[in-house]
């Protein structure tokens, strides 16, 4: 079962001060007050390059993220321009991609044990990658080469494939991501490489690792309870609802950074200019004024007002991409697998000396048995 690192403080005050890299953030814990501070962008300011990321990321790129790290009303029109390829995933053909992937990925590791991290929820979420930017599906074998996060340098790097995909775009363009960048315009002028950059670092750090993560929670989920999945068999009509309680339970990005322009009051902490916040999504999910027994998983929750893909105008790109993924494995698993053991499970632990919290899984060890 999840647990909530955040409820004691939650229950103490709604911020807890956390240390990040020689700044004490305070962190809102409360769901009515991270939804209020998301929407309040004049107060809570994303235009700040490499300081909406906690801890910020001066050092692993070097070029502002969009549409993300920009505060309306540009922030609606830079997501204008690449909108498209993140609803792809509602596409026929798109979906019939992703059935098919998983399908597949399902019968290469049936009978056997396998490390669920690396041998299928990574291979999932690169190839799924390509469908979303419409590239050819070998690409993915580069995207796996990067391991688990993209800034690790495990098997490259992360910008100069990028560079090298625009550069090829330029010199022959054609349907794709890249393409669509390098003809793309922002109030009549063509996009600078920076610009260009800043869209393609964001789709493959913010929607890669918490797609690995979702779908490693939800087979380990199925492993240590397979009464529930037997139940969502009987109901398989509860996939979209099981889905949404996957999302809020295992929310993968814990909080995200937000910057005041002046002084401001943040419920009795006083943050100085140029000062950040940080809005606690994970915490919000678990509030227990909103969510009833918020540490059990209740696959019919409902109504599940969960804030995993943010909230107002920062609204997850990839949303549809992340929901498309995890109802097609959901239905896969209900209609294909038998069982699901647990080998062994190495989880990955955030730490901050003002919290700890397990996040995903480092490895994850199973055996699926196929009907």
């Amino acid at each position: 079962m999840p647990t909530d690192p955040f409820r004691k403080a939650r229950e103490e005050g709604p911020v807890l001060k956390c240390p990040f890299q020689g700044e004490e953030i305070p962190m809102l814990l409360k769901h009515a007050d991270v939804r209020a501070a998301a929407k309040d962008w004049k107060t809570y300011s994303s235009d700040a390059p490499f300081r909406v990321p906690i801890p910020s990321e001066e050092e692993m790129r070097t070029m502002r993220q969009l549409p993300i790290e920009t505060n309306p009303p540009e922030h609606g029109e830079w997501r204008k321009l690449v909108e498209p390829f993140f609803l792809r995933a509602k596409k026929p053909e798109v979906i019939v991609k992703v059935d098919d992937l998983i399908s597949e990925m399902l019968a290469s590791v049936s009978g056997r044990e396998f490390d669920a991290v690396r041998e299928f929820a990574i291979p999932i979420q690169c190839r799924a990658l390509t469908y979303l930017l419409d590239v050819p599906e070998s690409e993915g074998e580069i995207f796996m080469s990067w391991g688990m996060h993209v800034f690790s340098d495990e098997g490259g790097s992360l910008e100069e494939y990028l560079q090298q995909a625009f550069d090829r775009a330029e010199a022959n363009p054609s349907d794709d991501f890249f393409s669509a960048l390098t003809k793309a315009t922002f109030r009549e002028r063509p996009l600078t490489r920076d610009e260009m950059m800043g869209f393609a670092n964001l789709t493959f750090a913010g929607g890669r690792d918490t797609i690995i993560h979702s779908i490693t929670n939800i087979l380990a989920y199925f492993a240590k309870h397979p009464i529930d999945l037997q139940k969502l068999r009987e109901n398989p009509k509860g996939i979209v609802l099981a889905g949404e309680e996957f999302f809020r339970a295992f929310m993968p990005l814990t909080h995200i950074g937000r910057v005041c322009p002046v002084t401001t009051d943040v419920q009795g902490h006083e943050v100085p200019p140029n000062g950040r916040v940080s809005l606690g999504w994970a915490a919000a999910n678990f509030d227990s004024a909103v969510f009833s027994n918020p540490e059990f998983v209740q696959l019919d929750r409902k109504p599940n007002p969960h804030v995993s893909f943010g909230f107002g105008t920062h609204l997850c790109l990839g949303a549809p991409h992340a929901r498309l993924i995890v109802r097609t494995l959901l239905t896969q698993l209900v209609e294909k697998v038998d069982a699901l053991e647990l080998i062994s499970a190495n989880v990955h632990v955030e730490k901050n000396p003002s919290y700890e919290r397990v996040n995903g899984f480092d490895e994850l060890r199973l055996k699926i048995e196929m009907r």
